[in-house]
């Protein structure tokens, strides 16, 4: 006879709970000849009652994470039936929520999967958004769900970095006079394209400000008016080559502009 230990996962999301604490007990013992085997998305009766068939020929442990009334007494009946040791892991901690809590649990499967997911999406989106800031590398406009172009200043940045943790993969593009346009922003669809723009006096202000905390001279043709005039008549001109929405971020904060963008996408079908 087979003398091995045979763990069975049984889980209707992925079953890496089950498995998890199932490999945290075998730690506890020297040298235990076992093999687990999961299964994952069970939502079938049929599903746990072949399992079980096979498990009942075996010297077995029966482990489950299961949210699903149906499947869980499924499998506890067969279990019994056959006179296999199982493990019901959510069960009780569900029950002792509920006792402290009064709230009944909402008995969706994967539901930590799905935040660990958000959770990644987020990492994923915000290491994005540095990786492509401000032109550094082009290939990053055609992956992007939204590439924000205009002039310095226009709070490109801290938008990507915003709607980053919105989970949101974003691009942005420095328009200056005398730097050559990527032609990856004229490949994409101009709904995937933000145009910012801003006040001239606005943006004096603030690129004068900047000058001075880099400890530069305010004389800089950067924080020049005719200067700055002169880059938003031509961001303009490409905005409207581009025919991308634009939005003036004079008087908003990041919060507000963001909320406009998120609500344009929205419209566009890209959220």
């Amino acid at each position: 006879m087979d003398e091995r230990l045979y763990i069975y996962i049984l889980s209707d999301s992925i079953g890496e709970t089950g498995e998890q604490v199932a490999k945290a007990a075998v730690a506890q013992f020297k040298d235990l000849d076992y093999k687990l085997k999961r299964y994952p998305y069970i939502t079938e009766k049929e599903q746990v009652i072949n399992i079980i068939q096979e498990a009942a020929g075996l010297k077995s442990i029966i482990v489950f994470t299961t949210v699903i009334k149906e499947i869980k007494e499924t499998i506890i009946i067969e279990c019994e039936k056959k006179d296999l040791e199982y493990v019901d892991i959510m069960s009780q901690l569900l029950n002792s929520f509920y006792n402290v809590l009064g709230n009944e649990p909402v008995n969706v499967p994967g539901t930590m999967r799905r935040l660990d997911e958000r959770y990644f999406n987020r990492v994923e989106a915000i290491e994005f958004a540095v990786k492509y800031d401000d032109g550094k590398d082009s290939r990053g406009i055609k992956k992007a769900d939204i590439v924000l172009i205009g002039v310095s200043r226009t709070s490109k940045t801290p938008l990507s970095m915003y709607l980053a943790h919105k989970n949101i993969k974003v691009a942005n593009v420095p328009i200056v006079p005398e730097a050559p346009l990527p032609e990856e922003l004229f490949d994409i669809s101009p709904k995937r394209i933000m145009g910012l723009t801003a006040n001239p006096i606005k943006l004096n202000e603030i690129r004068q400000e900047r000058l001075k905390a880099l400890g530069l001279s305010n004389n800089a043709s950067y924080a020049n008016l005719d200067r700055i005039l002169e880059e938003l008549e031509y961001s303009e001109k490409i905005m409207k080559k581009l025919g991308c929405p634009v939005i003036d971020v004079s008087s908003k904060a990041v919060e507000e502009s963001a909320s406009i963008i998120m609500e344009i996408m929205r419209e566009n079908d890209l959220l």
